[in-house]
């Protein structure tokens, strides 16, 4: 008998198409649900009989009361390594494994520079003018010679500075761990800091780990000491930053403006503010959405599932 397989939130139904699931056909019967299901009842309904169950990073949350009414999951695959929407706990208490995947590697960064670029150079409001029959409305912020300051210099930190860098910026980095042996070795000034690195930026870039120390980072004390021309990026994790201070930041004019991928509740709803803010640059938390990583996330679903099938898990996660 076939195990059941459901994988959840493929919004760009793709996921059977990144990897090659054939050798799983003869095992595993996979259903694929192309939306968002936000309520519990209906979410249960649709995998309650799955002892296999592949999660898109955050999109859905697994806490320990929709894992009890799941008795037949065995196996939870997460794509990335590190998922803080998943009860780890109470999945091993219940016998879940849960596994990762790999990725690219690049896309959130190149997003971030994307975003960044937009804000810079007015990209949405120019192109807006121009569909409704306008013409240079604005006015670009150069940024050759502008200081970027980047919040957590990881992985990704590291390259937004090196992007930085390559378009002739100064760059600033801080976190609370963050050492000068790490800043020189990026080649990057480290701030005193966190709020030099603010009081100091053009452009300010997050790329922290969500944890009880870096949720609300950035709160209305901590925007009112950015410059009113500075711009913030956050394509980590949105309760980094104080949701409603930025947009009181946004709506007074503490800052030029801000670019987010990520919110508090996703997908973001209909009437939030977040969708009308005029000097807010949005994207649907995309920055992980690429053909590369997609592919690298799938192919890793599909090892997990083999080798739990034989005996051997991979990637587990504790």
């Amino acid at each position: 008998m076939k195990l059941h397989c459901a994988i959840l939130d493929d919004y760009q139904q793709v996921a059977l198409m990144a990897a090659d699931w054939s050798q799983l056909m003869d095992k595993v019967e996979v259903k694929v649900i192309d939306r968002h299901i936000a309520e519990q009842d209906e979410l249960v309904a649709q995998i309650v009989d799955c002892e296999i169950v592949v999660i898109m990073r955050e999109r859905t949350p697994f806490r320990a009361d929709l894992l009890a009414r799941l008795p037949r999951l065995k196996l939870l695959i997460t794509t990335g390594m590190r998922n803080a929407s998943v009860d780890m706990a109470a999945a091993a208490a219940q016998g879940v494994t849960v596994c990762g995947t790999g990725g690219a590697g690049n896309a959130t960064a190149e997003l971030t520079w994307a975003l960044l670029l937009g804000l810079a150079r007015n990209i949405v409001p120019e192109h807006n003018a121009i569909r409704s029959g306008g013409w240079q409305s604005t006015i670009g912020t150069d940024l050759y010679g502008k200081t970027l300051g980047v919040l957590g210099l990881g992985k990704l930190g590291s390259k937004i500075a090196k992007f930085g860098q390559a378009f002739g910026m100064d760059v600033l980095a801080w976190s609370q761990n963050l050492t000068k042996e790490r800043a020189d070795e990026v080649g990057v000034r480290l701030a005193v800091s966190k709020e030099e690195l603010l009081a100091n930026s053009d452009f300010v870039s997050i790329h922290l780990v969500l944890s009880d120390r870096t949720r609300g980072l950035i709160r209305a004390e901590e925007l009112k000491q950015m410059r009113p021309s500075a711009y913030l990026i956050n394509t980590s994790r949105a309760p980094i930053v104080d949701q409603a201070a930025l947009a009181e930041a946004l709506r007074s004019g503490w800052i030029a403006g801000a670019a987010v991928d990520v919110f508090e509740v996703e997908p973001l709803p209909q009437d939030d503010i977040y969708r009308s803010l005029p000097n807010l640059l949005t994207t649907p938390h995309i920055g992980y959405v690429s053909q590369a990583n997609y592919e690298a996330f799938y192919r890793d679903v599909v090892e997990d599932i083999e080798a739990y099938l034989s005996g051997s898990p991979v990637r587990t996660l504790v």
